[in-house]
């Protein structure tokens, strides 16, 4: 590329790159259809930030490079709605949808159609854009007043800052925070001793509603857009047309959304989601239904607090009583005790549970829960299992209230409490179970992944002193092995060819089996394609990991403060002693391709999936999902979490679910014919025809 010597040459440059980013970026987290690698987008955003830094006054508040937040606000600013920002009336039973249909019959006739939306549990907020530019963004409020919170919501990635057509409008939609980026949050406010979310709302609206945007930048958080408010452009004339035209103009729309003829056919479809929704990768706690036709909407008119041509209809939460039957403590690798719950097992949104968080000694005591109480459960969000409550009531005397041991239950250490922290923490840098989950973590799939090395023979390597830490897995030999209980020649072979192999893992596995904290999958993938190479990493200030995108201040500082230990440095010598890659690799193919199988001659170099779209439900019994997966991606094709039209493959295994009759009901329309379904079996077979093995 040519060098920018001038201002307007920079100018040139910086429309090109933000046009080419928003392209990726809606292909990225609008459509889940990416078209290039990450490293790839990374640079583009790179060459960006580094152009606006030149030129300051060039970078605009619709720049892509603007999505990892600004400077920290001082308050928020009050926005009155134009239009009142209504909320729904809500329905708990079928009686009253059946009641809500009369009425609107009543109003304007039988010939209604009815169009069912999913209920998202989020954060309602309010979207205006001038000329096709997003120029704020509005809390609900009360409805007729909300707050001014355009810097976090700039930082979306999934929310167009610019549109396909240049329109004046507004639009309303549901802030929510994915199920896995929710987990993720309340297991990183854990180990740094914070009291986690209460479910995935919360954790929204936490998100949204404080003043730093960096805050919201690394959360995860995306938007479903499910209506219009104030516009004087043409639009359409029925609300499922009204979502279609918006997701044209480059708005994420929920696809799960349906139009019926009559009430009955709305039941079946809400009795159809009770136990679907729960395969869902965000929570929904409803199902919204409201009248198709804008003009018989307006006909019906409002009441002071809701329409009158809408109703939510709220799925019970399902909750169901236990008995406590213990209080199991946990030391995780940062030394974070944890209390668990045990209980006779339940049944909770399709699923078996037996064990729950509580969290820390604080969440025990303001719930007063005590071993052998009968104890009411239920699913946060409906993902993760939580004890709601006690049944004071039911108490016999018997009870056990809790108290937290003054030492560590795994290594007998005095624990610590940091003033201020709700979790109580083992400082003992050998703790026992401290080593082994930082074991157990470096050798996962996800990490090291070093084959067959489970808590079994890690629980065996430490109890005969033969490891310490990571660095002395590299040190083993085969006398040492075969010492172990019932280590056999084959399997001791087999461990040493694993831990061997495993030396030549790309960068960003090393760095995420570090268990450096806060640094998770994702993170340790940008950091190694930003850096390169672990020296480079190490020796960045804080400012440096800053500027990089997904990286927020607190993980700056906690990188920064790993790699400046002294414990950490001697690990990393004695692991770069033992031949362990420090590089980041391109390609880091986990499955490999045949010269030649059967009558199916391949060349290795071949990319069989480039192009395809690949989609996995349900669950495998001879494969691993995230090996499956990253064989995709190193044979050229894209694995999304969702059915789409752009879905080419579905493999399902046993008990798939909602994207199993997804995927089924595209085909029978015949919205997508090219879409093929794989049971595990086929899968493994055609895999064989192609010429791809482990």
């Amino acid at each position: 590329m040519t060098a920018i010597s001038s201002k307007q040459q920079a100018a040139n440059r910086i429309a090109v790159l933000k046009a080419i980013i928003s392209y990726h970026n809606r292909n990225y987290y609008v459509l889940d259809n990416p078209e290039i690698p990450d490293g790839d987008f990374d640079a583009l955003m790179r060459e960006l930030v580094a152009l606006e830094s030149t030129f300051p006054d060039l970078r605009t508040e619709d720049s892509p490079s603007q999505r990892v937040g600004g400077e920290a606000l001082a308050g928020f600013v009050k926005v009155k709605h134009r239009v009142p920002m209504l909320s729904l009336a809500n329905a708990y039973n079928f009686q009253e949808m059946l009641d809500f249909d009369r009425r609107v019959r009543a109003g304007v006739g039988d010939a209604v159609n009815y169009v069912c939306e999913l209920k998202i549990d989020g954060l309602a907020v309010s979207l205006t854009y001038e000329q096709g530019r997003l120029v704020r963004g509005a809390t609900r409020g009360d409805g007729e007043v909300g707050e001014d919170i355009t810097a976090n919501l700039r930082t979306i990635r999934n929310i167009p800052l610019v549109l396909s057509e240049p329109l004046t409008l507004e639009v309303r939609g549901e802030a929510y925070m994915p199920n896995h980026a929710f987990v993720r949050l309340n297991s990183q406010r854990e180990e740094l001793g914070e009291s986690p979310f209460a479910n995935p709302r919360n954790a929204a609206a936490g998100s949204l509603r404080q003043l730093d945007p960096k805050v919201a930048a690394r959360r995860g958080l995306a938007v479903f857009i499910y209506a219009l408010g104030e516009t004087a452009v043409s639009t359409p004339s029925r609300q499922s047309e009204v979502l279609q035209w918006l997701a044209g103009l480059g708005f994420p729309v929920n696809p799960e959304t349906k139009v019926y003829s009559n009430i009955e056919q709305v039941l079946n479809h809400i009795e159809s989601w009770t136990q679907r929704r729960h395969h869902l990768p965000y929570a929904t706690d409803g199902m919204v239904m409201k009248v198709d036709d804008l003009q018989l909407q307006r006909q019906l008119g409002v009441t002071v607090k809701s329409p009158r041509w809408a109703i939510a209809y709220k799925y019970a939460a399902e909750q169901t009583e236990t008995i406590l039957t213990g209080i199991e403590l946990t030391v995780g690798r940062t030394g974070a005790v944890t209390p668990t719950a045990v209980f006779n097992p339940v049944q909770l949104a399709g699923t078996t549970v037996s064990r729950a968080s509580l969290h820390n000694e604080d969440y025990i005591h303001e719930k007063d829960i005590r071993v052998g109480d009968t104890i009411v459960v239920q699913k946060a969000g409906e993902i993760i299992p939580e004890v709601v409550r006690s049944i004071v009531e039911l108490r016999t005397g018997d009870e056990v209230p809790f108290r937290m041991p003054d030492g560590c239950p795994e290594c007998g250490e005095r624990l610590y409490r940091e003033p201020e922290a709700a979790a109580w923490r083992c400082v003992n840098p050998t703790c026992p179970a401290q080593i082994q989950e930082r074991l157990a973590h470096f050798v996962s799939r996800a990490a090291m992944n070093i084959d067959g090395l489970g808590e079994r023979w890690i629980h065996q390597l430490l109890r005969a002193e033969l490891v310490r830490d990571v660095a002395d897995l590299f040190h083993l030999s085969r006398e040492q092995l075969l010492s172990l209980d019932r280590m056999g020649e084959k399997l001791a072979t087999n461990l040493l060819t694993g831990i061997d192999r495993c030396k030549g893992n790309s960068l960003e596995r090393l760095l995420f089996g570090l268990g450096i904290p806060l640094v998770g999958e994702k993170a340790a993938k940008t950091l190694a394609i930003q850096f390169q190479s672990l020296d480079s990493l190490m020796a960045a200030e804080q400012t440096d990991l800053t500027a990089i995108r997904d990286v927020g201040p607190r993980m700056a500082e906690s990188i920064h403060e790993y790699f400046h230990s002294p414990g950490a440095q001697q690990l990393i010598q004695r692991l770069r002693d033992a031949g362990v890659n420090m590089h980041y690799l391109s390609s880091e193919p986990s499955f490999r391709r045949t010269e030649a199988v059967g009558r199916n001659p391949v060349v290795a170099e071949m990319l069989p999936f480039t192009g395809m779209t690949f989609v996995l439900t349900g669950s495998l019994v001879a494969m691993d999902r995230r090996e499956v997966a990253a064989m995709i991606e190193s044979f050229g094709g894209k694995v999304t979490d969702s059915v789409s039209k752009q879905t080419d493959i579905l493999v399902a295994g046993e008990k798939a679910g909602s994207k199993l009759t997804r995927a089924q009901s595209l085909i029978a329309s015949g919205q997508q014919p090219h879409l093929k379904i794989l049971n595990e079996a086929d899968f493994q077979a055609w895999l064989e025809e192609l010429g791809v093995q482990r």
